[in-house]
């Protein structure tokens, strides 16, 4: 059996699983049996069990068994699969690659985004985490005339709309004094034109949590000076239906409904990216808090109209 098989049935019985909350051997083999993938053969109790290990080292999910409730198979860090974890979004990328790649004869009918930029780095990157190594690249910022050699210590990856980005550890000396001081950086994969591995070792500060650290923020803009604000924004008409669906961060919470309306109450820091992201929904979403917030976005929406010629101040007097 090859890999791409073996992937495509650790996919399927994660799923069988997880869907079914409970369910017993008997009962996988038999929806097992309705799937093309079992050509008629049933799932031996083996390779079962096999599936089970693999899953677990791959995905880092449990298949527990419940011997009281009649020997029911149950994903045992359910939880995993609730949340913004990497074994969620693993998963779910791997089985929509593979109902995608069983739908060939379709392939006019199916629609796809871009695939993220920059990604030909990632391996690089992660390898170089695997090995606690620092990376050198040459990284050139939008507006830049050439790209500048950096060194630094990758110490996690984040995907944000559709492009990856690497935060780095370094450290800077200030000639005055030779005081050195740690400095964190996000750098985008698309704005990289070469990476290597080096020799230099590093240990990740002990204290690092990844998750932490952005968890404060909408993206991946960080280091702005933008304190964390408690946010609290409209959404009108069918708006307000998507953003229960896709909040617009982790933080967000329904505080106030009305008949056209909801209100929802967000805790980050509202960087540019945040209120990029706000204007992109247009005239569906208000700003109620803080007043500065909601200036900002006044503006920027005036500034907007003043494009097209028309006084845009003069339509909210």
């Amino acid at each position: 059996m090859n890999t791409y098989t073996k992937f495509k049935e650790y996919i399927w019985l994660v799923n069988t699983i997880y869907q079914a909350r409970s369910i017993t051997l008997a009962g996988i083999n038999e929806k097992w049996l309705q799937t093309e993938m079992s050509e008629g053969i049933p799932l031996s109790r083996t390779t079962f069990h096999r599936h089970r290990i693999a899953i677990e080292e791959i995905f880092g999910l449990y298949i527990d068994c419940d011997r009281n409730n009649g020997y029911k198979y149950s994903i045992g860090n359910r939880h995993v699969l609730q949340e913004n974890s990497m074994q969620n979004w693993m998963l779910s990328t791997l089985s929509v690659s593979s109902t995608v790649s069983e739908s060939l004869a379709l392939k006019d009918r199916i629609l796809l985004e871009p695939v993220s930029s920059g990604h030909e780095y990632l391996s690089t990157v992660i390898e170089a985490m695997r090995r606690s190594v620092r990376i050198k690249v040459a990284y050139q910022r939008y507006g830049a005339d050439k790209s500048k050699d950096l060194d630094f210590e990758p110490y996690c990856i984040k995907l944000f709309n559709r492009r990856w980005y690497v935060l780095g550890h370094y450290q800077k000396t200030a000639p005055s004094d030779n005081v050195t001081d740690d400095f964190f950086g996000v750098f985008a994969f698309d704005r990289i034109r070469s990476l290597s591995l080096t020799d230099i070792k590093f240990t990740i500060d002990p204290d690092f949590d990844a998750e932490a650290y952005f968890e404060e923020c909408f993206g991946v803009v960080v280091h702005d000076d933008t304190m964390v604000e408690r946010v609290v924004i409209r959404a009108f008409g069918q708006e307000r239906f998507y953003l229960e669906d896709l909040p617009l961060h982790h933080s967000q919470r329904e505080i106030a409904r009305g008949d056209d309306y909801t209100d929802f109450e967000l805790t980050l820091r509202p960087t540019m990216d945040f209120c990029n992201c706000l204007l992109s929904h247009g005239c569906h979403i208000k700003v109620l808090s803080p007043e500065w917030l909601a200036l900002e976005i006044f503006e920027m929406h005036a500034e907007s109209a003043r494009l097209y010629g028309i006084d845009a101040k003069g339509f909210y007097e």
